[in-house]
């Protein structure tokens, strides 16, 4: 049976409370336990006793290239300058197909922390926290473009319309704080190809949406009441309130309509818990120092401001937070397909510190402990030169890592070949991935399942093993 048979729906709780008093006394005696119960995101146990309760997902949107940051491969620094088709061999079929000749890596790679695992210059920061880290190095996509590798590293699917993993979660096991929601995305400034429905509900509720929190500007639309006076704004929630219950009582069983009372609700109650997390003037200068607030950079202080608020948000029981990245003058993301050193460089700046200061935070708070951290872009580059300073979009292996939540930190995982090309051993696909990140969750991936277009639908589809080695 599936979460979705298993719930009643807030119409039919609805219905059951107002039994034997009357309909129209509904409104005044309906206590909070029976309102709290008809809230989807109401929380609920998961399968399995989790390791993690929260996720934090760094989406490294444009593509990071593995063999600058955690695949070393010295054979590219021997090659360097080659004719890739004969120091490699067969080459896949790239993006431009501008094949320019081997191209080894800026970046000097070391054995980091009491572990050695392999991280290069690129991330000094993150690197001291080497022996927290789980890097999959065996990682593939099956999309070799931006949207179409978006949409299935989020959700599964290589196209529109599918729920993302965040929207899996929060509907999974709700979210214990009624006043957030349950998925939020923290935008940097730059909303990835194929757009918000990469954070979408699909077909899930649209209550398990991610809702989108400006980390510049005004972070929500509409976040102060628009009434001055607050009896006439409660005056008019009382309206709707009453409103909503007359049309769940006497309407048929509509999701749409059940969605949008439900988040209606909880806009209102986020005009005062919204305000309260973004708060971080509250924090020590220590704390905003840690994480990089104070940088010289920008585009550092963006991305500090946005893990500053991930930290928040966890510490108030929001399941899944995820971080886009920030706009940087000059770069289309980490998307190098020319100027390798100044894309990822800058690139790199403006995350490294900030990323480096949440894992210490959450560590120094125990809370890395049961949350899970998850770096991820939608598939890595060519160990040789597009033109003669860049790197194509390569899905056929890459880099990816996790820490915390039940993950074994310190090691790398899965096998690329001499130049970090192809994935040879312990080959990994999404599935994967969303599978142990489920089972951190305490989530049977094989039964986290929707009914939509006749049949029982889970984010892993009819894939996904658990990665055994990378749990603690």
């Amino acid at each position: 049976m599936s979460y979705h048979e298993a719930r009643l729906s807030r119409r039919a709780l609805l219905n059951r409370a107002a039994n034997g008093f009357g309909a129209l006394a509904l409104g005044a005696l309906l206590s909070p336990q029976v309102r709290a119960a008809a809230s989807p995101l109401a929380p609920h146990p998961a399968h399995f006793r989790p390791r993690a309760k929260n996720v934090i997902f760094l989406f490294m949107e444009g593509g990071v290239s593995q063999v600058d940051s955690f695949d070393p491969k010295p054979m590219l620094e021997k090659h360097h300058g080659e004719n890739p088709h004969k120091a490699i061999g067969k080459l896949e079929k790239t993006q431009f197909e501008n094949v320019g000749t081997v191209l080894k890596s800026p970046w000097a790679f070391r054995q980091r922390g009491q572990s050695g695992l392999w991280i290069s210059d690129l991330f000094p920061h993150v690197a001291g926290h080497a022996d927290d880290l789980c890097v999959l190095r065996s990682m593939t996509s099956a999309f070799p473009e931006h949207t179409s590798a978006n949409y299935f590293l989020h959700s599964g699917l290589g196209l529109q319309g599918r729920p993302s993993m965040g929207a899996w979660v929060a509907y999974g096991l709700g979210s214990p704080n009624r006043d957030l929601p349950g998925f939020v995305v923290l935008n940097g400034g730059l909303i990835p190809p194929g757009g918000v429905d990469c954070f979408g509900n699909g077909f899930l509720p649209a209550t398990y949406q991610g809702t989108l929190v400006n980390a510049v500007g005004a972070p929500l639309s509409n976040v102060a009441p628009i009434e001055k006076d607050p009896a006439r704004q409660t005056a008019k929630r009382r309206l709707a309130d009453r409103l909503n219950r007359t049309g769940l009582l006497t309407g048929g069983n509509d999701d749409a309509l059940e969605s949008a009372i439900a988040n209606a609700e909880l806009a209102g109650r986020m005009q005062t818990a919204v305000p309260e997390f973004l708060g971080i003037e509250g924090e020590s200068a220590a704390t905003r120092r840690l994480y990089g607030c104070d940088s010289d950079f920008g585009p550092t202080r963006i991305y500090a401001r946005q893990c500053l608020l991930a930290r928040r948000l966890v510490e108030r029981g929001v399941r899944f937070v995820e971080l886009t990245i920030p706009k940087i003058d000059g770069l289309d993301r980490w998307d190098a397909h020319g100027g390798l050193v100044a894309n990822h460089g800058k690139n790199a700046l403006a995350v490294d510190q900030p990323i480096a200061g949440l894992l210490a935070d959450l560590k120094s708070r125990g809370l890395l402990d049961d949350t899970l951290v998850v770096w991820a872009g939608e598939f890595g580059r060519t160990p040789f030169a597009q033109g003669s300073d860049g790197r194509d979009h390569n899905e056929f292996a890459y880099s990816v890592w996790m820490a915390g939540g039940g993950t074994r930190g310190g090691i790398a995982y899965g096998q690329t070949d001499d130049w970090g090309y192809r994935a040879v051993e312990n080959r990994l696909e999404m599935h994967d991935l969303h599978a142990t990140i489920l089972h951190l969750l305490g989530l049977d991936h094989t039964r986290l399942t929707y009914r939509f277009g006749g049949r029982d639908i889970r984010l892993t589809d009819v894939h996904g093993e658990i990665i055994q080695a990378a749990l603690a």
